[in-house]
Parts: structure tokens; C-alpha cells; sequence
């Protein structure tokens, strides 16, 4: 019983991260838009171009089973994720153009999201375009936009809690990672080895194919880190959230969505470190 409350509160916790994620963001984060709004475009397209073709071509490749493959295209169709922002800092890219390309694709997502969702897996299983719009914007939108609110009307309050809300948001999305793997432990470990290829791959090659739309179109280095990383880092909560609520049937949907939320920031670690190894040569 506590394990099927947990289950069903995940879309209640992952709007909580998103009430933190508004807590922190102002006018003065969507700047970037107005005064740079081809570099922000750019990222934005790239980010909801590659990473839901990536997703498709990963799963063809390895021929995943219906659930694992709905559950990589759910990852894949998501906007970027916060973590993105933090890692583009350490990583010394374009914070404010991280901040605002992760900002302006979560606004898109009601609409973007279904739309490659049902593009993508319509042909294999019913997909409610339309009410998972609806969910997009109840578990992210509303709470961003109160987050935002209060952060208007109370800046001083919002202010003393930005040191906290990066910790409570990690925590509450190792909680959802802790209920979806739990509950689906003995069928993660039958197909450990393909999920987890699957996720590699999906994030690696998001990240490199960011990383060379930047070069191709001649970005800064610290432009190029940022795509590398806003691309390659997906909203994974919103994945689990979208699995739990519309495809219950499938448990193991939601799981690529958990899998890539503890892969995406060790392989982000991984490109800012290495990144420093290699400036210093």
C-alpha cells in the first residue's frame, strides 16, 4: 500500500521540483531570448529535434521491447532538464544561455512533447496526445508559474531559500528514481544490460550531436559546451511522470525515464571534468 501512495504521488513531487525550479527564475532569465534570441532558438530546436530522433533511432537499433522503447521516446521527447543548468556552470559554458534554453523548451513542452510522443508511438500503442498535454502543464507549467509568482511577490523569502531548493529538488528526484526502480526491480535486472545501453547511448549521442550543431553553426566554446549539455540532458522526472500517469499498463516505461535521471549527471560530470583535463593540455 505505502509503495503504490508513493507511485501515484510521483507527478505531485516532480510539480515540486518545479516549484522549485520557479522559486528561482525572473524576468531577467529569459534576457538571453530578447538579446540573443538566434542562439536560444537554435538550442531549443536542436534540443526537440535530436534528442526525440535519437530516441527513435536507438530504439530500432536495439530493438527494444514495446515498453523499454515507449519509455526511451518519452525521454526523448521531454525538455531539458534543471541539472543542465548546473552543469553548464561547472562545466564554464553559457549559463545564462543554458538557463534560458532549458526555461523556454519546459514552456513548450505541453505542446512539443505529445506532439513526439504520439508521432513516435502512436503505430504501437494508443497515446492521448491531448491529455498528456494536460499533464504537462498541471505537474510543470502551474508550478513553474507559481514558483514564479512567488518569486515576484516575495523575492526576499525566495531569495534565502535558493541555497536549500537545488538539495530538496535532487532529493525529491532520487525519491522518484527510488520508487520507480524498487518497484521494478527483478524486471530492470532481466534487461540491465540492453536498458542501460540504451540510455548511454541516448545521452552520449545527444550530447555529441549538441556539442557539433554548436561547431557547425560556429558557437563559442562555451556555446558548444552548453548545447553539448542542454541537449543531451533531458527533464527524465517528467518522463517517469508521464509513464506512471498514462501508460500504468507499462510499468517499465517509466523505468529509461529513472535510469537516465542518475546516468545523465554522472555522464554530465563526466564532460566537465574531462573537458578540464583536456584545456589543460
Amino acid at each position: 500500500m505505502g509503495f503504490l501512495m508513493l507511485a501515484s504521488s510521483i507527478p505531485f513531487l516532480l510539480g515540486l521540483v518545479m516549484l522549485t525550479m520557479g522559486m528561482t527564475l525572473g524576468a531577467r532569465d529569459f534576457l538571453p531570448l530578447l538579446k540573443r534570441p538566434w542562439d536560444v532558438c537554435l538550442g531549443v530546436a536542436a534540443q526537440f529535434l535530436v534528442m526525440p530522433l535519437v530516441a527513435w533511432a536507438v530504439v530500432k537499433l536495439l530493438g527494444l521491447p514495446v515498453e523499454l522503447a515507449l519509455g526511451v521516446i518519452l525521454v526523448g521527447a521531454c525538455p531539458g532538464g534543471t541539472a543542465s543548468n548546473v552543469m553548464t556552470y561547472l562545466a564554464k559554458g553559457d549559463v545564462p544561455l543554458s538557463v534560458a534554453m532549458t526555461s523556454v523548451s519546459t514552456l513548450l513542452a505541453p505542446f512539443v512533447t505529445p506532439f513526439w510522443v504520439w508521432t513516435l508511438a502512436d503505430k504501437v500503442i494508443a497515446v492521448d496526445a491531448l491529455g498528456m498535454c494536460l499533464s504537462v502543464v498541471e505537474v510543470v507549467i502551474l508550478p513553474i508559474a507559481l514558483g514564479v509568482v512567488l518569486n515576484t511577490l516575495l523575492p526576499r523569502f525566495c531569495e534565502r531559500l535558493k541555497p536549500v531548493l537545488p538539495k530538496l529538488s535532487l532529493g525529491v528526484i532520487l525519491l522518484i528514481v527510488y520508487v520507480v526502480v524498487s518497484g521494478n526491480w527483478s524486471a530492470i535486472c532481466s534487461s540491465a544490460g540492453l536498458l542501460f545501453v540504451a540510455v548511454a547511448l541516448h545521452n552520449g549521442l545527444g550530447m555529441a550531436i549538441g556539442y557539433a550543431i554548436g561547431r557547425v553553426f560556429r558557437l563559442s566554446a562555451a556555446k558548444c559546451r552548453t548545447f553539448a549539455i542542454e541537449v543531451g540532458m533531458q527533464n527524465s522526472g517528467l518522463a517517469v511522470s508521464l509513464a506512471t500517469v498514462h501508460f500504468a499498463s507499462l510499468a517499465l516505461a517509466a523505468v529509461p525515464g529513472a535510469v537516465f535521471s542518475v546516468w545523465h549527471n554522472l555522464s554530465g560530470f563526466a564532460v566537465v571534468f574531462g573537458g578540464r583535463f583536456l584545456r589543460r593540455e
